[in-house]
């Protein structure tokens, strides 16, 4: 059992990677947002877009860092697909409240009418589709791992 926590550790060192730079990037996120707030010269440049998006971006990248954490923290070892999986669908997902915050156009309920709307629109479905296939599977893995455990309980 402790060699199969080990080789879990040593594979899955990319979430831990992974989790990392988002809980980096949810922090540089905060200080922006803290910029927008005392007016800092350039940042409303840059974040055009509602600030609750930023917000909600700031949030999401926290929430799938501690998600990604508690998956590594289980010591199952995931295929690489899955683990690569989770690290680029918790970017993903989290950068599409940050494009909405840069540019308003994408911050759209109506159906899609320019170029960059279409292409957000399928950029926001393959990061649903890769977040959910990362964690999905993870659940999936954690869950048989559960049962083969020797387990008295």
């Amino acid at each position: 059992m402790e060699s199969t926590a080990k080789n879990a550790v040593n594979t899955n060192i990319v979430m831990l990677r992974g989790a990392c730079l988002w809980m980096i990037m949810a922090l540089i996120l905060a200080w922006c947002m803290v910029g927008l707030n005392f007016g800092v010269p350039g940042l409303p440049d840059i974040f055009q877009g509602k600030q609750t998006r930023i917000l909600q971006a700031h949030i999401d990248f926290l929430l799938m860092s501690a998600l990604i954490l508690g998956y590594y923290a289980t010591r199952v070892p995931f295929p690489w697909h899955v683990r690569w999986a989770m690290v680029v669908g918790a970017f993903t997902n989290s950068s599409l409240f940050l494009l909405m915050g840069i540019f308003p156009l994408l911050d759209k309920a109506e159906p899609p009418q320019h170029l960059a709307q279409h292409l957000f629109q399928y950029y926001l479905f393959a990061s649903l589709i890769t977040t959910s296939y990362g964690f999905g599977k993870g659940a999936v893995l954690i869950l048989k791992s559960t049962f083969s455990r020797d387990n008295s309980a």
